[in-house]
């Protein structure tokens, strides 16, 4: 090579450091196949040396290596192991190798500047033991010009993809096998192995938390859960290369990408397009113009190849979207991951523990002064890892959370935040978790403003943010609630020390002292809402009880709103008051009726009505205040398979839908797809008129046998959220 052209091919010099970061895995550096020791003599030939003819690396999904260390699922012809735990590959030889006068070496580089001390470039030794969870290679057998070698990988080493050679040494220099991208490896983490950061003792939690390529989102509000099946896909074609990615698009230093806390904080930071061009731009104000609406998709594998392909933001997603692609890169690199929904989720724009939400003379509540809000839900998820740069006894699930909502050091991304953290109030521990404290305990406070200025407290739910926290049952599709978790049982001794605690370490909580509040006490209100089926009318009940002597009047106002699942209004489109007389001593209800006409030609994507009911007593001037959200009943998707379900073989799935609304539905999408037995299917529709039937067939041949999961969605403006699934067994060939 002449001199003028090397100089080129040098990266330009930082006056910082001597070599540039290293941050990507995709780039690489060119290793010499001959590296001479000085003047070479004339009768030189490397043949005469002992040389390498071929690497076998045990590849197959059905081999040795992927059986053992959970691979074979990953859709992915190279060599995928997980780190701390020895895999086996054969090097085939010219002529038998003498290890009295050979000498060879293996050489793993990552990235386009390896250095050894900083774990991109691990020279192996062949040697007589292996130690647990540290880089070594042994000689398990011989046979004629042939080795199997057992190599163990490090517990702690970068998680990536490696490049291979083999080094033998000769008198003159070192002769190196030539760069072949067949003998690549993954090396991910291995949540089997104890020396690991992420490991997780229980194999059924494994088996679902890493291996379980679909899910469930809980979604709807508190008293009406809904869910849906959301596709993983970890192992799909390509999707381990867009993982990794990932870290590259996020610059991750490629030594930091053995430690699960910097790669959690990181991706939090890409998975969503605010402030890093990242995997997913979100849009809250059901505008979804040039995108794909969040309700639409049925996984996360179209969203990661997309943004692959396009390293632009794909469009367009919410939280459970955010959640999704975020708990498919976990698991995918092998970090046990699971997706949680927090119900009536406090978002805090100023972080003191307490949502403000300001009334009007008349009892309303006044939009244009309220800034906090009431998500019915949202989702997070969090990650299993020690966490050594915490005290003891804040390791196992860290919530980590890619939905934009706050920035944090600079940047939209949250977590990893201790969960035994947060119950018990050490919010000081990094990360983000007076946010995320805030989000399951924050009190909902509603203030008037007097005459003279002053702001006179109305009344304070203690109760309502937070109320149910869930993820998915292991090994089954059902709800587990895992509120214990967060925090203690309301009003006990332990809740009341772990409020001081985080007071203590930071949280801002503004007192009530120096408010005059004396609430109403004797007389309750109760707000139910009817369950209801989209496009139908339904009635709200409004109870109260009065526990007292005294007959009361009391001016009630109803306030029904069509609102974003963010809890952030769009519209009122109910306005009702009238006058209740509570008689002593006895409770009186009181029915309103809501029309679908009323609400129909404004309803958002989810169906979600937040309703307001303020009443002043007129004879003490007090107010009570109750604020519920209802979810309408969604339509669902029939799925059918019909003929034999056989690995390999063609079978015809069809989906079916009635449209319920009173209204033709016009540029219909409807999306499907099965891990493992059909890629993403779209198929737009033009129109389908009131009470008519759509039907759907598509062919697809199944690759993987085993319990499958069918998920589709149907979309279109005037109805958004409608899914089904069907769970089906694909027989062995």
């Amino acid at each position: 090579m002449s001199e003028t052209t090397d100089k080129e091919k040098k990266p330009p010099l930082n006056g910082r450091r001597a070599l540039p970061s290293n941050n990507s895995n995709d780039e690489e550096n060119e290793v010499p196949e001959m590296e001479a020791f000085g003047l070479i003599p004339r009768g030189f030939n490397p043949t005469d040396y002992l040389r390498v003819v071929d690497i076998h690396m045990f590849k197959e999904p059905h081999e040795i290596n992927k059986q053992q260390h959970h691979t074979d699922k990953y859709y992915n012809p190279k060599l995928i192991v997980r780190r701390g735990q020895s895999f086996q590959i054969q090097v085939d030889f010219n002529r038998p190798y003498n290890p009295e006068t050979d000498q060879f070496w293996l050489e793993y580089l990552i990235g386009r500047y390896p250095q050894q001390n900083k774990g991109t470039y691990i020279p192996i030794l062949v040697r007589d033991v292996l130690k647990p969870g540290e880089w070594g290679a042994k000689i398990t057998h011989k046979e004629n010009n042939s080795i199997r070698l057992s190599i163990m990988s490090s517990a702690t080493c970068i998680v990536g993809k490696f490049r291979l050679y083999v080094a033998v040494l000769t008198p003159f220099g070192i002769l190196r096998t030539h760069r072949n991208s067949a003998t690549d490896t993954y090396i991910l983490f291995n949540p089997w192995c104890q020396q690991d950061a992420v490991y997780l003792d229980d194999e059924k939690e494994r088996e679902e938390y890493v291996l379980n390529d679909v899910g469930i989102v809980f979604h709807g509000n508190i008293n009406d859960i809904k869910l849906r099946s959301w596709s993983y896909g970890q192992f799909e074609e390509n999707i381990l290369d867009a993982c990794l990615f990932l870290m590259d698009k996020a610059e991750l230093e490629l030594s930091g990408r053995g430690n699960p806390i910097k790669i959690c904080r990181v991706a939090s930071a890409v998975i969503n397009s605010r402030d890093d061009n990242g995997v997913i731009a979100g849009s809250w104000d059901n505008t979804y113009t040039n995108g794909v609406p969040p309700s639409a998709w049925t996984g996360s594998v179209d969203i990661l190849l997309e943004y692959y392909s396009s390293k632009q933001p794909v469009r367009y997603g919410q939280c459970w979207v955010f959640a999704g692609v975020f708990n498919t890169f976990l698991r995918c690199l092998g970090i046990p991951a699971r997706l949680i929904t927090n119900y009536s989720s406090a978002h805090d724009n100023n972080a003191n523990l307490q949502l403000d939400f300001f009334l009007d003379d008349e009892g309303k509540v006044d939009t244009t002064t309220t800034k906090d809000s009431v998500w019915n839900y949202h989702c997070w998820n969090e990650a299993w890892m020690t966490r050594p740069d915490l005290p003891v006894g804040f390791g196992g699930w860290q919530v980590v959370d890619g939905t934009p909502q706050e920035t944090s050091d600079g940047m939209y991304r949250c977590g990893p935040a201790s969960v035994q953290a947060i119950k018990h109030g050490h919010v000081c521990f990094q990360f983000d978790a007076p946010f995320v404290y805030a989000e399951v305990n924050s009190d909902i406070v509603y203030l008037r403003r007097a005459k003279n200025g002053t702001q006179v407290i109305e009344n304070i739910d203690t109760t309502h943010v937070g109320q149910l926290i869930v993820t998915k049952e292991v090994g089954r599709d059902g709800m587990m609630e895992i509120t214990e978790e967060y925090k203690f049982q309301e009003g006990s001794e332990e809740e009341r020390l772990a409020l001081e605690t985080a007071v203590m370490y930071g949280v801002k909580k503004q007192t009530t002292q120096g408010t005059s509040y004396q609430p109403q006490t004797d007389v309750d209100m109760e707000f139910q809402a009817q369950k209801a089926v989209l496009g139908s009318d339904f009635k709200v009940t409004i109870t109260f009880r009065n526990k007292s002597r005294n007959t009361y009047t009391a001016t009630t106002y109803l306030s029904g709103n069509i609102v974003f699942y963010t809890g952030v209004t769009k519209n009122e489109f109910k306005k009702h008051s009238f006058s209740a007389k509570l008689e002593p001593y006895s409770s009186s209800a009181f029915d309103v009726v809501i029309k679908s006409s009323e609400y129909l030609s404004d309803l958002l994507d989810q169906a979600s009505f937040h309703f307001f009911v303020t009443a002043r007593i007129n004879e003490t001037g007090k107010i009570l205040a109750t604020q519920k959200a209802t979810v309408l009943e969604i339509p669902s998707l029939r799925i059918k398979t019909q003929g034999a379900m056989v690995a390999g073989k063609e079978m015809s799935v069809t989906v079916e839908f009635t449209n319920p609304l009173k209204q033709t539905l016009e540029n219909v999408t409807l999306r499907l797809e099965g891990p493992g037995v059909l890629r993403t299917m779209k198929k737009e529709f033009r129109q389908i008129p009131m009470n008519s039937t759509l039907i759907w067939e598509v062919k697809c041949i199944p690759n993987r046998p085993g319990l499958r999961k069918l998920i589709a969605s149907l979309n279109c403006d005037a109805l958004r959220h409608v899914y089904g699934e069907l769970n089906v067994q694909i027989q062995k060939p």
